[in-house]
């Protein structure tokens, strides 16, 4: 499998429902809820992507373009964006959706970097062992 190949099979999409509890005071989705769905579906693009123990290190400006409602459909959308030897960027983004009518619009992005450990929680590189012909 090539590394582009890899990418794209490795892209990964979660999606939910914003119930009242997952809100804060102004009825929409608590920023910390929306950052942890984008944490759970980055790592498991990557984790898709190599098959390796992975951790989050960083994110780079998370944007946050649109309030989302409680009673709203969202979801979330990890691609690999790069690769480095120990790590790679995914690129998250949040969609919201009206539960009644058509149409959806970007919500939130940003950029997450995991890097790769093995057993003893030492870095590793993300794409040693794999069948990679690019």
């Amino acid at each position: 499998m090539t590394v582009q190949e890899r990418i794209d099979a490795s892209e990964t999409r979660i999606t939910m429902t914003v119930f009242p509890f997952h809100t804060n005071h102004h009825d929409t989705l608590f920023g910390g809820k929306a950052l942890a769905m984008m944490d759970e579906v980055t790592f498991m693009c990557g984790t898709r992507f190599c098959r390796k123990q992975l951790v989050t290190v960083s994110t780079d400006k998370i944007d946050f373009h649109k309030a989302i409602p409680s009673g709203s459909i969202v979801e979330a959308v990890a691609k690999v964006e790069s690769i480095g030897r120990t790590s790679l960027k995914v690129f998250v983004e949040i969609f919201v959706e009206s539960m009644y009518h058509d149409g959806r619009e970007l919500a939130i992005q940003g950029r997450f970097t995991l890097v790769a450990l093995d057993d003893d929680k030492k870095p590793i590189p993300v794409l040693e062992g794999l069948d990679v012909l690019d």
